[in-house]
């Protein structure tokens, strides 16, 4: 005899819960059907649900995110970045107390280097004619972030290899939950030919039919709620062989539309909102932001980064900055709408003259008209780029460094946005050693700054 194994799964959802409406009831109708037909059916995330650019996730600090997986009756979820490296410590350890679904990481441990109550390395669901599915997460090997958040990180490949070893001989059929990307689940499938089916996340891909690699399928669904995957794995039910895997992936344009669909996303932003009311600072005169020309708020906001790093100079790029905030009382939601970036403060060590090689690219006349994309950016565009302790001479053919001529021999410790070390834009700060300041975000260090300031 055969049985049918469905499989639906999501992926880096990122607070878009303009989609998220469909897809709930996509994914409650088909497994209210297949569990009527008697089929079996799993429903499984493969993490950055969460993102904290939306005030419902700000404003419940992920817990919103896992109440809305609840209503759906996933089974199992991995967590992405957003999940692991945008939480403080305390708020990722709690984020799944309330979870009636099962958590499964298996490179990721606590301070005491032990799993948390809610994380397994792996899970063995077995259907009604016996098959066995074990089912491993891993998660992206951020360490730095990772370990200056007080978390535990481990190779996601060497602990794939022991959770390996551990079921190979309890399951009949082993599915990875990895966010860890396209390149990596590629590598995966090539390096352990026992793993039946990867669900892939992180990099964004789309693959509408699945991808096999060596005989192991991928299925990725791509961001945002765009599309639901969904496989299936026909087995043999004599010897619990498989017999043929297959995917395909949903798009939510062709769901069906939801009733109150609209006043239902409206809520979820309006219930974040009220969460974030709570006044922080007060202002006596406005702070303007301009993303081309030198502002008020860019430039404090520059001076907040090289203060609270104490740096001996910064920059940053007045695009991260979203709008201006107004004369009177400032809000947690006013700074989480103007400053909406999972993005930390951090410091990089350079020489002067590596210093100066960075400086003098943020001066090209292009760069404010960049359009960034990811990196956790949340803005539209580059903008232009404000300096703290730094001035440029006539024709900026020489720079100082507070009170002294930058010397191209001396190190200097640069504050800055994490963003600008991942190599996409300036080498130099990629290569450099780097301190990330972790858990504030952009706007807590100008929340600081605003009730600080001289």
């Amino acid at each position: 005899m055969k049985e049918t194994i469905h499989i639906y799964h999501t992926n880096d959802l990122h607070s878009h819960f303009e989609n998220w409406p469909r897809i709930r009831s996509f994914l409650q109708k088909r497994k209210q059907w297949h569990e009527e037909e008697k089929e079996a059916v799993y429903l499984f995330d493969i993490g950055d649900h969460v993102d904290r650019s939306h005030p419902f996730t700000e404003g419940t600090l992920g817990k919103g995110n896992v109440e809305l997986l609840n209503k759906v009756n996933y089974d199992a979820v991995t967590i992405g970045n957003n999940e692991g490296i945008t939480l403080d410590y305390s708020s990722l350890y709690t984020l799944y107390d309330q979870a009636t679904f099962d958590v499964t990481i298996a490179n990721l441990y606590n301070k005491e280097k032990e799993y948390p109550k809610w994380m397994e390395p792996h899970l063995i669901y077995e259907t009604s004619s016996g098959v066995r599915i074990g089912v491993i997460g891993v998660t992206a090997y951020f360490q730095p972030f990772y370990s200056s958040l007080g978390w535990n990180i481990t190779d996601p490949f060497l602990e794939l290899q022991a959770q390996l070893d551990r079921i190979r001989k309890k399951t009949d059929i082993i599915v990875v939950l990895s966010h860890l990307g396209i390149h990596d689940d590629e590598k995966m499938a090539q390096e352990f030919p026992e793993i039946d089916l990867i669900l892939g996340a992180h990099t964004h891909h789309i693959l509408h039919a699945g991808k096999e690699v060596n005989q192991t399928l991928l299925g990725a669904a791509g961001k945002f709620g765009f599309y639901v995957g969904h496989v299936m794995i026909e087995v043999d039910t004599e010897d619990h062989t498989i017999i043929s895997k297959t995917a395909r992936l949903y798009e939510h344009h062709e769901l069906p539309e939801t009733s109150n669909e609209k006043q239902e996303i409206e809520q979820w932003f309006e219930l974040g909102k009220t969460q974030l009311q709570k006044p922080v600072a007060h202002l006596n005169t406005a702070l303007t932001v301009d993303w081309f020309r030198p502002s008020p708020l860019a430039q404090l906001l520059s001076d907040a980064i090289l203060e609270w790093c104490q740096a001996d100079c910064a920059f940053l790029n007045a695009g991260l900055l979203l709008d201006s905030l107004p004369k009177g009382n400032v809000t947690k939601y006013d700074l989480h709408q103007i400053l909406p970036h999972p993005i930390n403060p951090c410091t990089v060590e350079l020489t002067g003259a590596e210093l100066k090689e960075v400086l003098r690219q943020t001066l090209d006349p292009e760069m404010p008209h960049i359009q960034v994309k990811g990196l956790g950016f949340r803005g539209k565009i580059m903008g232009t780029f404000l300096y703290s302790n730094v001035l440029f001479s006539k024709e900026n053919q020489s720079l100082r460094i507070g009170d002294k001529d930058m010397d191209p021999k001396k190190t200097y410790t640069v504050a800055t946005v994490d963003m600008f070390t991942f190599g996409h834009f300036f080498p130099e700060l990629h290569r450099a050693k780097k301190h990330y300041f972790m858990p504030e975000f952009l706007r807590d260090i100008l929340e600081w700054k605003l009730n600080h300031r001289r």
